[in-house]
């Protein structure tokens, strides 16, 4: 009778990471696979001809935006997100949201909502189906003509996630109404006086050509306008001290969200603001200009969920805004 031996073998790998990793993180070391997933991945040499779309500029080039950096791997996610990290997280985010789908579903706790609150979420939540497709496609559009993949992935996953945050706007205009609320919607959108301010400054931005300029545009000054606004402010104090904390569940990754992908866009910003004075002059001056626009296309929209409330509450929003990029090296 044979038997079967066996042993643990010990090999020792004959280098820890790749070779152009290395050289950015120290030498020969064990690396993360979010620095493997990132670093000088992009292309950039051998091109065979320039885009005939676009012929001024390479497939991939520098001059796309008037910020300068000297290293476009500079950035950093503080997320720490690849393709797994990223799936992973979202998957936990949504086992999250399901759950709360389903008991505010299993409780009836949408029959139990005060007829003006589902009214007001119905008219305040289901417009804003269209202002996500419009930051899916910007965040696109970035991670097309961004330079260096530390900027590319992570936009792709911001435009993913805004489709993601239509789709649970569409679950939430759904369970509260049916089909034909989502057709009302459009129409207000489109034609609703108060929303058109909104449409507009998102419509703008598909034409802009500096792909930094758009980030600042609608990642850092839109959603860092309208996301407190309608879900920390309306959302989760105003509706819920109305009786529609439901609403506030069905809106929770909204919320989480935001938080989390505000630490990613500031890091960006502070990177690039510390790069050079001219950087931070060129990022102070389109802060600047969106600040005023975006305080003025979301001021209908505040003013038509808070009534009287609406500019002390705009002033509070602003001011934190004002606050949070000066600490990011901006001067407004």
């Amino acid at each position: 009778m044979s038997t079967i031996d066996l042993r643990t073998v010990t090999i020792k790998p004959l280098r820890h990471t790749f070779t152009h990793v290395a050289e950015r993180i120290g030498g020969d070391k064990p690396a993360t696979r979010y620095q493997e997933g990132t670093f000088d991945i992009q292309a950039t040499h051998n091109f065979h001809y320039r885009p005939t779309w676009d012929p001024d500029h390479e497939i991939f080039d520098r001059a796309r935006t008037a910020i300068v950096m000297k290293d476009w791997y500079a950035f950093r996610d503080p997320r720490q997100f690849y393709y797994g990290t990223y799936t992973a997280a979202r998957a936990r985010q949504q086992e999250t949201a399901e759950s709360n789908f389903a008991f505010v579903e299993s409780r009836g706790l949408v029959s139990a909502l005060p007829e003006a609150v589902r009214h007001l979420a119905l008219e305040l939540l289901l417009p804003l189906r269209h202002l996500e497709w419009g930051g899916n496609m910007n965040n696109a559009q970035i991670c097309d003509y961004g330079y260096g993949t530390a900027i590319s992935q992570p936009h792709i996953y911001k435009a993913m996630d805004h489709l993601g945050i239509a789709q649970y706007l569409t679950r939430v205009g759904l369970l509260l109404a049916d089909e034909t609320a989502l057709d009302a919607a459009k129409q207000q959108w489109i034609a609703d006086p108060k929303w058109q301010g909104l449409r507009k400054y998102v419509e703008d931005s598909f034409v802009l050509k500096d792909w930094f300029e758009l980030f600042v545009a609608h990642n850092l000054v839109l959603d860092g306008l309208l996301y407190p606004l309608v879900y920390e402010r309306i959302v989760d104090d105003d509706i819920t001290m109305k009786g529609g904390s439901a609403i506030a569940m069905l809106t929770l990754f909204m919320t989480e969200w935001y938080g989390e992908t505000a630490k990613w866009v500031d890091a960006t910003i502070k990177t690039a603001a510390a790069e050079s004075p001219a950087n931070a002059q060129q990022l102070s001056q389109w802060t600047r200009e969106y600040l005023q626009r975006g305080v003025r296309a979301i001021q209908p929209i505040a003013r038509h969920a808070l009534g009287a409330n609406a500019e002390a509450v705009l002033g509070d929003i602003e001011d934190q805004f004002k606050s949070r990029v000066a600490k990011l090296g901006l001067a407004l």
